[in-house]
């Protein structure tokens, strides 16, 4: 059974037919939506702010999400959309991810940054503290640079189908 903590009298919420992998953490001002999978080793630590998950994402495994305290300078909070796919091992801290958008393995997300609507982040990129990323696009490189719009195909085929197949995986593991 995945690991749910309390902190600072937040209680994590999980929304309806959502898959927790036994070794994922969720901790603390944490809140998932529905038909969502969190998979092996992820962890969501919303002990000094807000992680908000919509609706039929996936966090694929070692994924750490956190944020910064409001007492901080700059404080910020993570925010991610619905239909999102977010890769292995990928680090997202206190930035907004908006919906159907694709984060590929070992990518970074800093603090601030706006991911809008139908990206593509690249495997290993890294997206700057307080970029604005235009939507539709897709971002490669250290730092993160558009390389191009994202076709109707890629749409289709990369960012519905990932969100899509996760679904399916995540039902595999309620078989009995």
């Amino acid at each position: 059974m995945a690991l749910i903590k309390s902190v600072r009298g937040y209680e994590p919420q999980v929304g309806e037919n959502t898959f927790l992998a036994e070794t994922a953490v969720l901790i603390g001002d944490v809140t998932i939506g529905r038909d969502c999978s969190i998979w092996y080793n992820v962890v969501l630590r919303g002990d000094v702010n807000t992680i908000t998950v919509g609706d039929r994402t996936n966090i694929q495994d070692g994924t750490v999400i956190h944020t910064l305290y409001d007492g901080s300078k700059h404080p910020s909070q993570t925010h991610i959309g619905n239909d999102v796919s977010i890769g292995h091992n990928a680090t997202i801290h206190g930035a907004v991810i908006e919906d159907n958008c694709l984060i590929g393995m070992g990518a970074t997300v800093l603090d601030n940054a706006v991911v809008a609507s139908g990206c593509i982040i690249a495997a290993n990129a890294l997206v700057l503290s307080g970029s604005r990323l235009e939507p539709d696009s897709v971002y490669a490189g250290v730092p993160a640079k558009k390389v191009k719009d994202v076709t109707p195909e890629q749409r289709e085929e990369i960012i519905r189908r990932i969100a899509n197949d996760y679904r399916m995986y995540a039902s595999w593991y309620d078989e009995k």
